[in-house]
């Protein structure tokens, strides 16, 4: 019986999580800049463009991922999804912000979020496939770790780089895709072994399995993981936004502000999993949602100036609040910290309860549904706050009063959730 996770493996399974967050911590912070400042799009219309990806992935990811439970090649199930589909990914980001027309542009990232729809939930599956279920949220801690790590590297180095030229932090992100395909294909050996099912259902035949089934647990985590969504993904497209046009600051600093947020993420990656492990998934999700409500509805009340209060000095992932002045720690800084750490509550140990619904063989289509649900959300989320934004006269502080809506949703359906817990 395994008695210990096995960090070396899980850490070097990681960097396809990294490579993945690099890409959408960048395409999130930037291009509805590029839509905005370069194009002239409304408020609107940008929370629109920025779902066409999840429109695409939700056709795509749950399909992908149920397909690669039955696939068998000689390198695996999941590893051919990742060699075709991260090279496709690095090539169209590398080209977006040298699109100078809209056709253009919008042809680019078609073809990012096509390609990056095929392998992204295939590289998320193999974390189970290796992993026995009561690790399974210390191992998610890892790999969301290095999530993390990529998230900061697109905020924070691409906030700098952008400031240069902003083909530098897409140019970055395509060579650190390919870097971490790369350490994938060549370190990570799938399962040989697969748990044999003659009657495979596909990722319709178990979304209807878990619709129809008397124990709602499926259904209700489901639900709760669209709702936190909701909230999550609306604020994580409009932050830059946010922080031009509510807070005053520019861009480039908007993008550092909110790298505060995944670097408490990552620092409460890890915890989040081995709390989990001793007081119950369900209960350390509901801590953070709870949490991370509260720091919203507090971004929403408190003045732009007071967020904006320095608090003591911060290298990297300060501000500068007068040009050219030290970089500091602001209230907004504190509150973003907060909501990061609890974020991981949230984000770490929701997988591993949706794979513990099902068997070995069925963990990719299980993947699927969980993102369907996710991609569904990001979906529904920007246009929501798009047309909040809009009907409220441009007012992006909205978006900071409806995301804890939908979290508090999220907290109810969770607390009906009777299954999903590590078992031995």
């Amino acid at each position: 019986m395994t008695t210990r996770l096995n960090y070396g493996k899980t850490f070097l399974l990681g960097f396809g999580f990294f490579g993945v967050s690099v890409i959408w911590g960048v395409y999130n912070a930037f291009v509805p800049i590029f839509l905005s400042d370069k194009f002239g799009l409304s408020a609107v219309m940008v929370g629109f463009f920025m779902t066409l990806d999840n429109i695409a992935a939700l056709f795509i990811q749950p399909f992908a991922s149920s397909w690669s439970d039955r696939i068998r090649t000689p390198l695996g199930r999941r590893i051919p999804f990742i060699l075709i589909g991260a090279p496709i990914s690095a090539f169209a980001f590398g080209l977006i912000p040298i699109a100078a027309i809209l056709p253009l542009f919008v042809a680019c990232t078609s073809t990012l979020l096509l390609s990056a729809a095929i392998w992204r939930t295939p590289v998320i599956a193999l974390m189970p496939d290796i992993t026995p279920s009561q690790f399974r949220s210390q191992a998610n801690g890892v790999i969301n770790f290095m999530g993390g790590i990529g998230a900061i590297i697109a905020l924070q180095t691409g906030g700098i780089l952008y400031k240069m030229n902003p083909g530098f932090p897409f140019w970055l992100g395509s060579g650190l895709v390919l870097l971490a395909a790369l350490i994938v294909y060549l370190f990570i050996e799938e399962p040989k072994d697969y748990e044999q099912n003659d009657t495979q259902p596909g990722i319709l035949a178990s979304l209807r399995e878990v619709l129809t089934s008397e124990d709602k647990s499926g259904l209700r985590i489901l639900f709760a993981i669209f709702f936190w969504f909701i909230g999550y993904s609306a604020v994580d497209t409009f932050f830059t936004l946010y922080a031009k046009n509510h807070l005053g600051i520019n861009e480039g600093d908007g993008a550092t502000l909110l790298s505060v947020l995944p670097l408490f993420f990552i620092l409460f990656a890890i915890p989040s999993g081995f709390l989990a492990g001793r007081i119950g998934r369900r209960t350390t999700i509901s801590i953070g949602l709870i949490t991370i409500s509260l720091m919203l509805i507090l971004l929403y009340v408190t003045p732009a100036s007071a967020l904006l209060t320095g608090i003591a000095p911060l290298p990297l992932v300060g501000i500068p609040l007068v040009e050219g002045g030290t970089r500091m720690l602001t209230l907004a800084g504190v509150f973003l910290m907060i909501a990061g750490a609890a974020w991981a509550f949230v984000n770490i140990n929701s997988l591993p309860m949706v794979v513990d619904l099902t068997s070995a063989a069925r963990i990719g289509t299980f993947t699927g549904l969980y993102y369907l649900f996710s991609t569904l959300s990001a979906i529904v989320g920007p246009n929501l706050n798009g047309w909040a934004i809009q009907l409220t006269g441009n007012n992006f502080n909205i978006v900071m009063l409806i995301a804890p809506v939908f979290m508090l949703i999220a907290l109810w359906l969770m607390l009906g959730v009777k299954r999903g817990e590590a078992t031995a």
